[in-house]
């Protein structure tokens, strides 16, 4: 970077943006200033310039739901430990857990520079509390706000593992955890885990209200139980006023149902403002994303685990991830591919309650794409990305330029 007039800006010249359009950004000081056609060539010689070579400049992915405490990268690898319900894979990762090693600031932080490789700038991280553990794995994780803060932003939720009810001190435990610095407050399975469904979502909702946060919960109970529980949280998130501050993650049970249920069931997420992060995992069911979005459901993507106890697989790449619900859903057009980019961008960005736009006066986060469209960068998934935050390159072929502090 020269000093004078240069300083603090930079030109990103021969780029696309997502309907083809060649267009070039002028970036002063961490914000956009300029977008469109032509920019280049209104800028002095001496300002700085990154050729695009005609890819997409499209948002940050923004992952909106991972597990930093949970990952075991960094590990020598863990074989997988064998688990056919929820509670027996609770209990399994509890044991792992006590075995791993490293530190959750050392997995947790190499799983941040990984992601940010792949162009995700913001993640919402559950972390989990519980009798065990306490408030440490939260303590670690608010710790990666500071030390990798420059690389990504991060909303943490404190997240009952294994369960509010059947574990004595949970809900005080999630209280504090609100209290020390976390976001929101999660839940997990009221039937399937707790056996409680009033008693588990009295006591997270009544933090929530306390606090002022929104929740996020945990929920693989299917079929009609599984209706029954989403119902009844959006009965409370109107009755709190939480509306547009609640989600619910996973929802098989959205795969599941007939018609009628179906209906009355999405009708209430959409009334109640209770958005939908789904996966795209593979044996179970998946929340159908259009019948969904046509009722007015909010549906957001996010990785979930990554190379921990539940599963040896995930790598963070939200572009990848696109692709899989693709798969799922059986989207084939270009319309369908960047509508399921949209759920790793645009849809997680408003859940999160952050800009994600690319725009005059937006923060300059922004990633380029080797495509001509954004259908085809779907298709393709190219690893070939240049990722930038405040208009510095932070990343480029999949290669962080900028570690952590």
């Amino acid at each position: 970077m020269t000093e004078g007039r240069s300083k603090g800006m930079l030109v990103v010249s021969n780029a696309r943006d997502g309907s083809g359009g060649t267009i070039d950004l002028v970036i002063s000081e961490g914000t956009i200033r300029a977008i469109g056609p032509g920019g280049a060539k209104e800028t002095s010689d001496d300002v700085p310039r990154f050729d695009a070579e005609g890819g997409i400049v499209c948002q940050p992915f923004v992952d909106g739901h991972l597990h930093l405490d949970k990952t075991l990268i960094g590990l020598p690898f863990f074989p997988h430990v064998e688990g056919e319900t929820i509670a027996a894979r609770i209990e399994a990762e509890k044991r792992i857990r006590r075995q791993a090693s490293g530190p959750i600031q050392m997995r947790g932080g190499r799983l941040i520079e990984q992601i940010v490789a792949r162009g995700t700038l913001a993640l919402r991280s559950h972390v989990d509390v519980d009798s065990g553990i306490g408030l440490k794995g939260l303590e670690s994780v608010l710790s990666l706000k500071e030390s990798h803060g420059h690389l990504v932003d991060i909303q943490t939720v404190a997240f009952p593992q294994s369960g509010v009810m059947r574990d004595a001190g949970t809900a005080d435990l999630l209280d504090a955890a609100i209290a020390a610095g976390a976001d929101l407050v999660g839940g997990l399975d009221p039937a399937g885990v707790d056996n409680d469904i009033d008693g588990h979502l009295d006591a997270i909702f009544a933090i929530a209200s306390k606090h002022g946060v929104g929740l996020d919960i945990h929920l693989h109970d299917a079929g009609a139980l599984g209706a029954f529980e989403l119902r009844q949280i959006a009965t409370r998130t109107r009755a709190l006023g939480l509306e547009g501050k609640v989600a619910v993650s996973h929802a098989f049970c959205l795969g599941e149902l007939g018609d009628a249920d179906f209906g009355r069931t999405a009708e209430a997420l959409a009334e109640a403002g209770v958005a939908i992060m789904t996966t795209g995992p593979g044996p179970v069911p998946m929340p159908p994303v259009k019948r969904l979005k046509s009722i007015g459901v909010r549906v957001f993507c996010g990785s979930d685990n990554i190379r921990d106890a539940w599963s040896p697989f995930g790598n963070g790449d939200m572009l990848e991830r696109a692709g899989i619900v693709c798969d799922r859903q059986n989207f084939r057009s270009d319309a369908d591919l960047e509508e399921a980019f949209a759920l790793t961008t645009e849809a997680p960005a408003a859940v999160l309650g952050r800009s994600n736009s690319l725009q005059v006066g937006a923060r300059a986060d922004f990633q380029i794409l080797p495509a001509s469209s954004i259908a085809e960068a779907v298709a393709s998934r190219p690893m070939d990305r240049a990722v930038f935050r405040n208009g510095v390159m932070l990343a480029r072929g999949g290669r962080l330029l900028q570690a952590g502090v």
